[in-house]
């Protein structure tokens, strides 16, 4: 334990053997990352100026859009800080933070979809009801539910993860830091904490799966059962794009984290990390907007407003 040297900050390499393209990841990036804020941005400013648009199903989309704005800003600024500058360093409380952070958006918006798809389920199997049954303080209750569990189970994770001893290495080969590739560096048994990520974050995840799953099982029943093929379009078209989101999202999850260290292969990490944590912030806002009418009536009248 004497010759043990204390890590005071992690060497982030997962981007780091590709120097011959750094400007052009940059340039990439920051593309991305700007996008990304000014689509959802747009979302949520588009919501809070209509009116028409203060229901539910809305207030649920601007908390998806500020995740979205929050998430790729927890790792891409020091990506691009590092991509710039070539030194690929973070602090050891930098990571912690990091982690912290990034653990519990993603939690967040794990439980914020199926909020989500539960306010589908009652728009569609019992629409006379919606209104009462949706208040607005069912609404704020089950965003802050989201918000404040999503940050309490990050909590218990972080502190499982950088409690570990590390003293093996301090090169983290992901462009972030991140909870597997963080582990893999522990010179300690690092099972109880993988334990801990793969049953709480397994019976918790598949808990706020279940609930979209059987949510949407109701949904396409209701609407199967609709007669015309009118009413059978517009019911779908209401919950279409937030299944792709849905799709999309607990796809790239799942792969992430719940599977055993021993499966877990650097690059192929990477490019799904890649995915959920910078691709899918921007697609959403796209995904929300070319498929909904009602927003994209409420970004012409932002956009026509702002030019008067």
């Amino acid at each position: 334990m004497e010759n043990i040297t204390v890590v005071t900050e992690f060497i982030l390499t997962g981007l780091s053997d590709l120097p011959a393209v750094r400007f052009s990841l940059f340039a990439a990036f920051l593309l991305i990352y700007l996008v990304t804020l000014l689509g959802n941005s747009t979302i949520v400013l588009a919501i809070e100026a209509d009116s028409h648009l203060h229901n539910p199903m809305y207030f649920f989309l601007t908390n998806l859009s500020l995740l979205d704005i929050c998430c790729p800003t927890v790792t891409v600024p020091k990506m691009l800080e590092n991509l710039l500058s070539e030194r690929n360093t973070i602090s050891f409380a930098g990571s912690v933070l990091q982690v912290y952070f990034l653990i519990a958006l993603a939690g967040t918006e794990v439980f914020l979809l199926s909020a989500m798809a539960y306010d589908r389920y009652v728009a569609i199997c019992n629409p006379l009801r919606y209104t009462v049954i949706m208040s607005k303080k069912l609404c704020l209750q089950m965003a802050a539910g989201t918000w404040v569990t999503g940050f309490l189970h990050s909590l218990l994770h972080t502190v499982m993860t950088f409690t570990l001893p590390y003293c093996k290495s301090n090169r983290v080969n992901q462009y972030y830091c991140d909870i597997p590739p963080v582990l893999a560096l522990s010179c300690a048994s690092t099972y109880v904490a993988e334990m801990v990520v793969f049953i709480v974050g397994g019976i918790l995840g598949v808990g706020a799966f279940m609930v979209t799953l059987v949510s949407y099982i109701h949904i396409i029943s209701a609407i199967l059962r609709i007669r015309s093929a009118e009413g059978k379009r517009k019911a779908f078209s209401t919950c279409a794009s937030h299944l792709i989101v849905v799709c999309l999202f607990y796809g790239t999850i799942l792969f992430t984290y719940l599977r055993p260290s021993s499966s877990h292969h650097p690059d192929q990490d990477r490019m799904v990390s890649m995915l959920y944590g910078v691709i899918t912030p921007m697609l959403n806002p796209l995904i929300y907007s070319l498929r909904n009418k009602e927003v994209k009536g409420a970004l012409k009248r932002v956009i026509v407003h702002k030019r008067l």
